[in-house]
C-alpha cells in the first residue's frame, strides 16, 4: 500500500525545490566541482534542502536517497521503500543558462520506480505519476493532461539523446535505426518526452546513477514505455550497490530493438 496523498507531497516539493532553483538562477552564482569533476552549485544543495524537509515531514519512515548527501548513499539501510532524488538533474545546463534542467523525485519499492515527479521550472513543463499510477503532465498554466507513448514507426523513429553527454558509442548505435527526427535534450526530460509521445528511443550508452533516472524512469513507466539495461534487456532496476546504473535504453511499446554492437 503506497502513502495517501504521495503525488500531492511530490509536486509540492518539486514546486518548491523548482522555486528556490529559479531564485539562484536569477543571480550571479558560481559552479564548483565536486569530488567526480561533475559541477555542483547553491541551486542543488538549496533544492536538496527544501524536498528533504518535505518528504521527511510527510512521511518520516521512508528513507530519502539523494545525489547530495553522501550519507544517504547506502542501498541496504534505504531497504526496498526509499525516496531517491536529484534536487537538480543538468546541472551543466543549469551553469550553462539552458532550460533543460530538472527536479527529480522518486518512490522505489522493491527495485521499481513506482511514482515520480519531473518539474523542468525554467520551462515551466511538469511531467508526474498520479495516486492511480498514471502519467500527467501540465505545461505552463494549462491544464493538467494525460500521457501515453506513441505508437512507433519503425521506419521512421523519432529519437531523443542527451545534449551534454554524446559519444561516438551512442551515436554509432542510433545511426543502427531508421531515424524520422532526432533532437537532443538534457536531463530526465528525455524519458519525458518520450512519455509524452514526443520521442520513440532514448539510448545512454554511458555512466549515470539511479538518481539521474528514477523520476523520469516512473513517469515512462506510467505511460506504457520501458527501460531496459544493456546488455541483457531486463528493466533496469534500483537499490543497487553504489547507485550507479549500467547502460540502457529507454523505449515505446513498440520499438524493434537493435543489440549495441
Amino acid at each position: 500500500m503506497l502513502p495517501t496523498g504521495l503525488a500531492d507531497v511530490l509536486l509540492d516539493s518539486a514546486r518548491r525545490a523548482g522555486a528556490a532553483i529559479m531564485d539562484i538562477y536569477a543571480t550571479d552564482f558560481v559552479a564548483r566541482a565536486k569530488a567526480d569533476r561533475s559541477p555542483v552549485t547553491e541551486a542543488d544543495l538549496a533544492a536538496d534542502r527544501v524536498i528533504g524537509a518535505v518528504l521527511e515531514r510527510a512521511f518520516p519512515h521512508i528513507p530519502v536517497v539523494t545525489e547530495e548527501r553522501a550519507e544517504s548513499h547506502d542501498a541496504a539501510a534505504a531497504g526496498s521503500r526509499f525516496f531517491l532524488v536529484d534536487p537538480l538533474d543538468g546541472t551543466k545546463e543549469f551553469v550553462k543558462r539552458g532550460g533543460d534542467f530538472t527536479v527529480n523525485i522518486a518512490l522505489i519499492e522493491n527495485g521499481v520506480p513506482l511514482r515520480g515527479v519531473v518539474f523542468a521550472p525554467a520551462l515551466d513543463r511538469l511531467f508526474w505519476t498520479d495516486d492511480d499510477g498514471r502519467a500527467r503532465m501540465r505545461d505552463g498554466d494549462g491544464p493538467a493532461r494525460a500521457i501515453r507513448c506513441a505508437a512507433p514507426d519503425d521506419a521512421a523513429l523519432n529519437v531523443v539523446a542527451s545534449k551534454s553527454h554524446r559519444d561516438a558509442a551512442t551515436d554509432a548505435y542510433i545511426a543502427r535505426y531508421a531515424v524520422g527526427d532526432f533532437k537532443g535534450a538534457g536531463s530526465s526530460l528525455k524519458f519525458c518526452l518520450l512519455a509524452a509521445g514526443e520521442a520513440d528511443l532514448y539510448p545512454r550508452l554511458g555512466r549515470t546513477m539511479e538518481w539521474d533516472t528514477a523520476a523520469g524512469h516512473a513517469v515512462l513507466r506510467a505511460a506504457g514505455g520501458h527501460v531496459d539495461a544493456w546488455p541483457g534487456g531486463t528493466p533496469l532496476a534500483y537499490g543497487k550497490s553504489g547507485f550507479e546504473n549500467p547502460h540502457f535504453i529507454a523505449y515505446a511499446e513498440g520499438v524493434t530493438l537493435k543489440d549495441p554492437a
